[in-house]
């Protein structure tokens, strides 16, 4: 007969004794806990597992009431010391169910001491009465061990509980779980990674060890200090302690993860408790009854998003212009030393160029980064992400996938690598193949340059918002697609933590928006500086002397200066026809042709495979006004108004929207889903889609103008 011995746990007043006595035919013994005058009740019998066809001796040990696991009380250190032993084999963690939130932050602690752990979700029977209804199945999975509903007074769920207790005691380990805030799941997984490669021997399990690091637990760190990876592992937990402390606004590390286990018990509250008539108490809860309305919630994101755009677009307008204009003299200054040579083309078109139109659109990623990271700093974006997990749902996401997909509006590059945070492997892939849909900064400028031709500069703010919008609910439908045909499977639960509200943290703040903006400069200096020396070399070579003597012959024939810049123009746009750019345009043109685009329109998209930044000054060349054009140029907006009909602009708009992002960031998508073919699989997507939404909004808009 196998013996299994339990320690009953719970916050005072949760129904441990009804609890005890409701189990039948119970011996029960009572004496003193070792050292102290704490009463120590034990429960023992005996049960036959029907299963294994085995019996076992049960021995329930009712640990004295605490709050939390600290030393605060002589029964929360008798609760604790009895806790850290192993003296036992699994913990019942009783719960009250009328109290669920308050409860749980007792729970959550249980489950961070590595220990196999069954809950009991005590007055259940209480929490009927009072219209409170609790998804225990779906807590249970939150949690990762089994929830039992029981009522002392009603006997239910007594024998399942027995059976709960079995089935725990016979698994290898425990599978508990405690989602922490993002900061700390990243350094949580490095240091699980770190111990995974060293291939470090621990009896606790590498994630359990972790936590306890981060924590600074004190006796893990004397039994960590004589081990020889103890060494390397130092400087890995000061860094991420310090990105903790950043994110926080303080080192109390006791107060940084109580705040943790209130978001944690908070989100899982909401996630899995409905109360018929609930009347806020304090602030917190009604500013969440206004923020998390199922009615007036998501009109007051759209709102504020709405507001974050115009914000970005107007304000950042002002800084683009004069940055802009400081690329384009540093680049005359540049032909002026090195002169209209190769040399001087390379470095004024194409690097400086080149670089200039990533530099230019930074004001508007610092100003939607603040944004965003105000919104997240406050506790608003969780809140946001809680509100939409039931309608991500339907399309096979899950809320936490919220966070990737509003940091893909800034840039795709952190929105790939913030979709680490969703551990579910199907969940994660399908958040990364849309992150695409949802139009990076570096769109912007396209967008502009079309919304400013052909819907006039006092519309361009609200059509971008439309654009944004409809890329969003594309990427939404495109998700669901996967869900249903590629990545099959079942959901797997959401829990956002809940943080409390607070001010703007602007050192957090300073620390989101100076790494987002130091990674997009840095992109600024690797893959656009590739590409743009790559399109240079291609729109100027193969030479043709013979066309540059026959126009420059010409030139010198004219008088007027005017008729000089045409004859330039003409001569860049002619060699750029037969440079390997011009043939490569011309040579898929045919792909194009049906949705309405020219040989022209068909490179500048091709550009854009390299960094979307290109896009508007490679339309710029093409159209015969040389590459000193911007998205707020007005003779571009005239050429483009002039030579592209309106529904070829609305098909280029969407085809922009959806295709493949840059190559930085398809790089990164590449890493972060796990190999190249995952790349090869986003292409295809992208494309296909493209073209096929494309080619029906080319269609309609010529149903609907009669072109």
């Amino acid at each position: 007969m196998k013996q299994i011995v339990v320690a009953l746990a719970g916050q005072p007043n949760v129904g441990k004794s009804s609890l005890i006595n409701a189990i039948s035919n119970a011996k029960l013994k009572v004496g003193n806990f070792s050292g102290v005058t704490v009463d120590k009740t034990e429960v023992v019998f005996k049960m036959c597992d029907e299963k294994s066809c085995e019996d076992y001796e049960v021995h329930i040990i009712d640990l004295p009431g605490a709050y939390s696991l600290t030393e605060y009380t002589i029964e929360e250190k008798v609760t604790k010391s009895f806790l850290q032993s192993d003296e036992y084999d699994i913990i019942v963690n009783v719960v009250d169910s009328t109290n669920l939130q308050r409860n749980l932050l007792f729970t959550t602690q249980l489950l961070e001491t590595g220990k196999k752990v069954v809950v009991a979700l005590n007055m259940s029977d209480e929490a009927e009465k009072e219209g409170i209804e609790i998804d225990e199945k779906q807590l249970s999975v939150i949690l990762g061990v089994p929830c039992i509903k029981t009522s002392a007074n009603t006997k239910e769920g007594i024998e399942e509980l027995k059976k709960a207790i079995v089935e725990v005691y016979e698994k290898e380990e425990t599978t508990a779980k405690v989602i922490y805030s993002d900061p700390i799941e990243e350094e949580i997984d490095r240091i699980v990674n770190f111990m995974k490669e060293k291939k470090y021997k621990s009896k606790l399990p590498y994630r359990h060890l972790a936590v306890k690091l981060l924590q600074e637990d004190e006796d893990v760190y004397k039994m960590m200090h004589d081990e020889p990876i103890w060494i390397e592992l130092l400087p890995i937990i000061r860094e991420a302690l310090n990105h903790i402390y950043i994110h926080n606004n303080t080192k109390d590390l006791e107060e940084i993860f109580a705040d943790e286990h209130f978001a944690f018990a908070k989100g899982a509250k909401m996630e899995v408790m409905s109360v018929k008539s609930m009347k806020a108490k304090n602030l917190t809860q009604k500013i969440d009854n206004l923020l998390i309305n199922k009615f007036l919630g998501i009109p007051l994101f759209l709102f504020f998003m709405w507001a974050l755009f115009q914000l970005t677009f107007e304000l950042g307008s002002v800084p683009m212009d004069y940055i802009d204009s400081a690329f384009i003299w540093l680049g005359e200054q540049v032909k002026n030393i090195l002169g209209d040579g190769a040399l001087g083309s390379l470095v004024a078109d194409g690097i400086i160029a080149g670089v200039g139109a990533v530099i230019m659109f930074l004001p508007n990623i610092i100003i939607l980064f603040f944004g965003i990271a105000l919104l997240e700093t406050t506790g608003y974006m969780s809140r946001v992400a809680f509100l939409l997990d039931g309608f991500f749902h339907k399309f096979g996401l899950h809320g936490k996938s919220f966070i990737p997909l509003v940091t893909g509006f800034g840039c795709s590059v952190p929105a790939y690598m913030a979709a680490r945070t969703l551990k579910n492997e199907k969940d994660r892939l399908i958040t990364l193949f849309i992150i695409g849909f949802m139009s990076c900064g570096a769109r912007l400028p396209i967008y502009v340059l079309f919304a400013g031709a052909f819907f006039g500069k006092e519309h361009a703010g609200n059509i971008l918002f439309i654009i944004y919008i409809s890329g969003a609910i594309l990427g939404l439908f495109m998700a669901k697609a996967l869900k249903t045909f590629v990545f099959k499977g079942e959901d797997e639960p959401f829990v956002m933590e809940m943080p409390k509200y607070r001010m703007p943290s602007f050192r957090l703040i300073w620390h989101t928006v100076y790494g987002q903006s130091k990674s997009y400069l840095k992109k600024a200096g690797t893959f656009i500086l590739g590409a743009a020396i790559l399109i240079w070399f291609a729109s100027n070579y193969p030479k043709n002397p013979e066309l540059e003597a026959q126009y420059l012959t010409k030139i010198e024939q004219v008088q007027s200066q005017k008729e000089k810049a045409q004859l330039h123009n003409e001569l860049s746009l002619k060699l750029l026809e037969e440079s390997y750019l011009g043939k490569i345009g011309h040579a898929t043109e045919p792909f194009f042709a049906p949705l309405g685009f020219d040989w022209r329109m068909s490179v500048a998209l091709e550009a854009g495979l390299a960094a979307k930044e290109v896009v508007v000054s490679t339309l710029g060349v093409l159209y015969a006004l040389g590459d000193q054009v911007d998205q707020e140029s007005d003779s571009l907006i005239a050429q483009i108004k002039a030579h592209i009909p309106f529904a070829s602009a609305i098909a280029f708009i969407v085809f922009v929207m959806i295709y493949l992002p840059c190559l930085a960031a398809s790089m990164v998508f590449a890493k972060e889903a796990g190999g190249w073919k995952y790349l090869v699989y986003l292409f295809f997507m992208t494309t296909i889609s493209a073209w096929v939404l494309s080619f029906i909004a080319y269609r309609v808009t010529l149903l609907i103008t009669g072109g």
